[in-house]
C-alpha cells in the first residue's frame, strides 16, 4: 500500500526548526521533500553535538529530504526557486515576513506560476497584526504565547523546557494546516495559504485558561509540579533519592491508593469524596502520599501503584527511554547508517498500521541532489549547471 502522501511534493524553503520539521514530518509519511539550503548549508548542520563535522541532530530531522543547494540573495538563485515552486504541490517557510515577497517568491508572486499550490508560512507572529514584523524566536513565543507563565514555581523566574518545543509545535501546526489545506483541494483548483504563527501554536495549549480568566477573573499561573485544581497530580521523592509521577485524581483511584497507604480513614472521608474537596486539602493529601514514597524505593512504588492500577510513573532521561523494553517494542527508535557508523534516531508519530512512515534515509551531504533535482525537474543540462556553480548560484 502506498504511503499516505505519495505523489506530493513539497518545497522546503525553510532553516532551522519549524519550517524544517514540519518538512521532517511530511516526508517520513511519504511525501517528496526538496529542501532548499544556502551554499553554506542550514545552520542546524553545525547545532548542538557534531560528529564528524556535522550535527547529530541534523541527520534526524533532515532525513528522506533531498538537498539542493541555491543561493537565494542571488537573482538567478531566486528564479530557480520560483520555477521549481511551480513543480510542487507545497511550499514550506518561515522566513520573517515579507522576506518572500522581497524575493519575489511571496503567494501572489507564485500563484500565476501555480495557482493550486499550499504555501504554508511559519513566523514568530504571523504575517498580519502589529507584531507580524518583529523577529520571533521559539523562546520569546513560547512568553509571549502563554507557555513560560504557567511553567515553573511561584517563587522563581519562569522556566523553560531545555527543548525548541515552540518550533515544534508550530512545525505541528504547519503540518495540521498543509493536510486540511490538501483536503480542501481534492477536485479544486485552487490552493490557498497557511499562516501559523510559533506563539499562536503555544496558545493553542492553553486549555481552560481564556474561559477561567474571562468568567471568573482567574490567572492561572505556575504550580511547580502540581497542576492547579486538579488533586493528587504531583511529582514525589523517594528513598532512593529517584522521583516518580503519581496521578490518582480520580475518586476511584484516590480511595484505592489511600486505603494502600494505610489511611482508609481518607479514602472515605467525605470532605475529600471528590476532586472539588481535594483541592481544598491538597497539601494535606500530598504530605501523606509523600511520606509514604520517602520511606520506599521508586521501583517498590510504582510496582504498588501497578498493583492497584493508580497511574504512576518515574521521571525518565534519553537514557532511561533508550534501555527501556516498551519503548524499544513500540519502536520508537531506527537506527540509520551515517558514513557506516550506526545512529539512532527517533521515529515518528502517529503509527499507522497500514501505511506507517519510515526513515529512508538520514538527513543528506550538503547539496547531495542539486543536479537530480535541476535536471529531473527543471531539465537543466550538465553545461548549464556547471554554469551555475562558476557564478556561485548553486
Amino acid at each position: 500500500m502506498a504511503a499516505p502522501l505519495e505523489g506530493i511534493r513539497v518545497l522546503e524553503v525553510g532553516q532551522l526548526l519549524a519550517g524544517p520539521f514540519a518538512g521532517c514530518l511530511l516526508g517520513y509519511f511519504g511525501a517528496e521533500i526538496i529542501k532548499i539550503e544556502p551554499p553554506t548549508g542550514d545552520p542546524l548542520r553545525n547545532w548542538r553535538i557534531l560528529r564528524d563535522g556535522t550535527s547529530l541532530w541534523w541527520h534526524s530531522l533532515g532525513r528522506n529530504k533531498k538537498s539542493v543547494t541555491i543561493d537565494l540573495q542571488k537573482e538567478r538563485g531566486r528564479e530557480l526557486v520560483k520555477q521549481l515552486a511551480g513543480q510542487c504541490d507545497v511550499l514550506i517557510e518561515n522566513f520573517k515576513p515579507g522576506t518572500m515577497e522581497k524575493w519575489g517568491l511571496g503567494p501572489d508572486d507564485l500563484k500565476p506560476l501555480r495557482p493550486d499550490l499550499i504555501y504554508a508560512r511559519i513566523s514568530g507572529y504571523g504575517q498580519t497584526g502589529p507584531y507580524a514584523s518583529k523577529p520571533g524566536f521559539a523562546s520569546v513565543c513560547e512568553a509571549i504565547g502563554g507557555l513560560r507563565y504557567v511553567n515553573g514555581f511561584e517563587d522563581r523566574p519562569p522556566v523553560r523546557p531545555n527543548l525548541s518545543l515552540g518550533d515544534s509545535l508550530a512545525g505541528l501546526h504547519a503540518v495540521i494546516g498543509i493536510l486540511l489545506a490538501l483536503l480542501a483541494k481534492r477536485g479544486s483548483t485552487q490552493g490557498q495559504t497557511v499562516d501559523v504563527a510559533i506563539y499562536e501554536s503555544v496558545f493553542n495549549l492553553l486549555e481552560g485558561v481564556v474561559p477561567e480568566y474571562d468568567g471568573s477573573g482567574v490567572v492561572r499561573g505556575p504550580s511547580g509540579s502540581t497542576l492547579t485544581g486538579i488533586v493528587p497530580s504531583n511529582t514525589y521523592l523517594c528513598a532512593d533519592d529517584k522521583h516518580v509521577v503519581i496521578g490518582a485524581n480520580g475518586d476511584s483511584l484516590f480511595q484505592r491508593l489511600m486505603r494502600t497507604l494505610g489511611r482508609p480513614d481518607l479514602a472515605d472521608d467525605p470532605r475529600l469524596a471528590n476532586n472539588a474537596g481535594r483541592v481544598s486539602h491538597q497539601q494535606e493529601i500530598d504530605d501523606v502520599i509523600a511520606a509514604w514514597t520517602r520511606a520506599n524505593d521508586s521501583a517498590v512504588i510504582l510496582r504498588i501503584l501497578d498493583d492497584i492500577s493508580v497511574p504512576g510513573g518515574p521521571i525518565y532521561s534519553v537514557a532511561d527511554m533508550a534501555a527501556d523494553p516498551h519503548f524499544n517494542a513500540r519502536g520508537l527508535f531506527e537506527q540509520v547508517d551515517v558514513d557506516g557508523a550506526p545512529l539512532k534516531i527517533p521515529a515518528i508519530l502517529p503509527r499507522l498500521s497500514q501505511t506507517p512512515g519510515a526513515t529512508h534515509w538520514p538527513g543528506p551531504k550538503l547539496g547531495e541532489h542539486t543536479d537530480a533535482v535541476l535536471q529531473q525537474l527543471l531539465q537543466l543540462t550538465a553545461e548549464q549547471r556547471t554554469a551555475l556553480r562558476e557564478e556561485k548560484v548553486i
